[in-house]
């Protein structure tokens, strides 16, 4: 992680240099990062924040917003010098001009975490690190880019207007940006011209962003599974297995896997037919189930030892269970993908066949064969042996016994019978009746427990009860005081979590429930499946809450009702981009939609707007103060911030890009993040440069000079100079 905030830092510092061509214009934007990340450490310190993975992934974030606010006031500092003013002006000026929209941007970065603060989820503890981290460092760089920059430009900056100053030409970029910049003022200056080519292009972005977002919305998983070096096997044999059985399956899978230790093989380092070398191996056996991990000499290598474990471990015909490289969130035994199907009913035997009557189901749609993992809790058979008596009232009655003193005096011979609390020196304990130990060592001697009757003859149990040789479940599991069948189902890794629970609710439920269930007999859907339901509708009423925040810190900012709308329309574009940077990195190495890559587009809310801000706030200031007409306003305010647009942009990217690239501890849990960040990033840049002249355009009354638009759009004075 270390190594990717650096990289990031230095690859943002190429970007400025390719954009300013001056290494002191460089340096005094990069002065920002230090002094910000510096700034973060204490005030994490001080909020009672550690450093971690995510902390430190929420720095790495921002390692490109950090200088953002410095880019755009020296990049119009920059601009009044060459436009002749003395340095002392130019940045005094030019940090005024800018000052309300770096605040604004600032400002919308940060308070889309605050209901993120209060998130009461499992994901809201993840959220906090990365938020306070953002959210600290955005706000120590608005200090220092209003404060740090302008003295140092100042100092720094030519006298003489800089007109003298030749930029170092770099062809092949120059030539690409100068026509990239042609053709956006090209399409900017139709759309101010034109009010059906403004509506055409708002329709057309709008459109298409808004539709893509929806027809390339990905499968949904709930948390990302991790990379701890391990994995683990948590089988269940057949019932009727005893502990010297599930022994011997556990010394089957040792066998399998003993080629691989390294105490056995002596090379730590060499692989075995292709397979990871083993360095720690490890099985516990219970009656009724068996559990075996291992870990791996190359932490990066583990996951390949699952086939094998699979393979040693489902040899046994009849065994469930479950082969994963456990979850660092979920603590179940299915991890942070599991789906858990409770039947629960009064009857066990009905429970039974429906549960059986599942797994039939579920095999046929999620075969096992292609990754899916069932473990039925308790089981799917009635594997205890069991004594039933059932007492006959008639014969009971004859005696002068109740059922109650029947089943008390069968208690007493087998377990024991609790008949008083007593205090022995202090201490409480149970005063028991038991009959002799070896009274009921045997399943034939149960009917021969001898009971005594009202009249004091002593009968035998068998006398007064049918005695019913049988088979129980292992194990009683109540769920809202029902008896209940869990089967516990593990997807494959290939196959989304949501596209599972929904052909779980579709093609087993559902078809259950169609072909009749016996009566009482409930089916649900829990632990997992249940959690990313939450989560989900609880992250989109983040991200709704998040944009109507933004608009109103917007509109207090401007006192305008009408602006802030304008820039919440660049939204939609982040999404559609966030959604294709996360299908490219899809392409080179897997990574799901989970809960925390959806935090991603909760950080393009409050960023994607920047962009519009800038180019808003510099045409307000074009007709305020220098009384240009609308279309000339919109087109200078256009040409004006292409270059800090795309300064910031590219160095936002290029800082994040490492976190992306490049694999490290804990890259599973951030490089979903990043990935949305970085295409939705990309490519509102590109499309709010077309979609905020056309909306302007459309919205501001057109005019010859500037009187008329402050009539119609109300711009504070003090806000008219920025």
């Amino acid at each position: 992680m270390r190594e990717n905030i650096w990289l990031g830092i230095v690859l943002a510092a190429g970007v400025l240099l390719l954009f300013l061509r001056s290494w002191q214009a460089t340096a005094i934007v990069m002065l920002a990062v230090p002094i910000s990340i510096v700034g973060t450490f204490v005030a994490m310190a001080a909020l009672g924040r550690t450093l971690n993975v995510i902390s430190l992934a929420g720095i790495a974030f921002a390692v490109g917003m950090l200088v953002d606010a410095a880019i755009v006031v020296l990049d119009n500092i920059d601009r009044l010098h060459r436009e002749g003013r003395t340095p002392a002006q130019a940045a005094l000026a030019g940090a005024h001009q800018v000052w309300g929209a770096n605040l604004a941007a600032a400002l919308t970065t940060v308070v889309v975490f605050v209901p993120l603060l209060i998130l009461n989820l499992e994901v809201g503890q993840l959220f906090r690190d990365i938020a306070v981290a953002i959210t600290a460092s955005v706000l120590l760089s608005l200090v220092v880019a209003i404060t740090v920059v302008p003295t140092l430009a100042a100092r720094l900056l030519r006298a003489g207007g800089g007109q003298s100053r030749t930029p170092i030409r770099l062809p092949v970029v120059d030539r690409a940006s100068e026509g990239f910049v042609d053709l956006t003022l090209k399409l900017t200056q139709r759309s101010v011209n034109s009010r059906l080519v403004a509506l055409c292009v708002v329709l057309v972005v709008c459109g298409a962003s808004t539709l893509a977002t929806w027809l390339f919305l990905p499968q949904r998983e709930y948390l990302p599974e991790g990379n701890r070096n391990l994995v683990q096997a948590n089988l269940q044999p057949p019932p009727g297995y005893n502990l010297a059985a599930t022994s011997t399956i556990a010394d089957a899978i040792e066998a399998a896997l003993r080629p691989l230790w390294v105490m056995e093989a002596g090379d730590s380092t060499a692989d075995r037919n292709g397979l990871p070398a083993i360095d720690h191996f490890f099985f516990t056996a219970y009656p009724t189930s068996t559990f075996v991990g291992a870990q791996t000499v190359d932490p990066e290598r583990v996951r390949e030892l699952i086939p094998v474990f699979q393979e040693a471990v489902f040899k046994e015909p009849g065994t469930y269970g479950f082969v994963q490289q456990p979850s660092i969130f979920g603590r179940s035994v299915s991890g942070a993908r599991g789906i858990d199907l409770h039947i629960s009913g009064p009857d066990i035997e009905a429970l039974l066949a429906v549960a059986q009557r599942a797994v039939s189901l579920i095999e046929a749609d999620l075969p096992r064969a292609e990754g899916t993992q069932i473990r039925p809790l308790p089981g799917l058979e009635m594997g205890a042996p069991e004594i039933r008596l059932y007492p006959d009232p008639i014969r009971l009655a004859d005696n002068g016994l109740t059922t109650r003193e029947f089943s008390e005096t069968i208690d007493a011979f087998n377990d024991g019978l609790r008949v008083a609390e007593v205090s022995v020196d202090g201490d409480r304990i149970d005063l028991v009746l038991s009959g002799p130990e070896d009274q009921a060592a045997a399943t034939q001697t149960i009917g021969q427990l001898p009971v005594i009757t009202a009249s004091g003859l002593i009968v035998p149990a068998s006398s007064l009860a049918d005695i019913v040789m049988t088979a129980g479940p292992i194990q009683i599991r109540h769920r809202e005081r029902q008896r209940t069948i869990t089967l516990q189902i593990r997807p494959a890794s290939a196959l989304a979590l949501q596209t599972a629970i929904e052909r779980v609710q579709s093609r087993v439920i559902e078809r259950l429930q169609a072909d009749g269930l016996p009566p009482g007999v409930r089916l649900t859907l829990a632990g997992t499946a249940d959690r990313l339901s939450q989560t989900w509708a609880a992250m989109v009423w983040q991200v709704l809450l998040a944009i109507v925040v933004v608009y109103l810190i917007l509109a207090i900012l401007m006192e305008s009702m009408t602006l802030p709308a304008i820039i919440i329309v660049s939204v939609p574009l982040a999404t559609a981009g966030g959604i294709a940077g996360l299908a490219v990195v899809n392409l080179f190495v897997r990574q799901p939609f989970d809960m925390l890559t959806m935090l991603g587009f909760v950080i393009l809310v409050g960023t994607v707007v920047n962009n519009a801000i800038l180019i808003a706030y510099q045409t307000m200031h074009h007709i305020r103060d220098d009384k240009l007409p609308t279309a000339a306003a919109i087109s200078e305010a256009t040409s004006n911030r292409i270059r800090p647009i795309f300064m910031s942009t590219l160095t936002n990217v290029v800082g994040m890009l490492p976190l992306v690239l490049f694999p490290g501890a804990g890259s599973e849990l951030y490089r979903g993040i990043g990935s949305v960040v970085i295409g939705g990033l990309s490519l509102s840049a590109i499309l709010t440069l077309a979609l905020i002249p056309a909306l302007l355009s459309l919205v501001l009354p057109h005019t010859r000079t500037g009187g008329a638009a402050r009539a119609a759009v109300v711009v504070p004075e003090r806000y008219a100079a920025e």
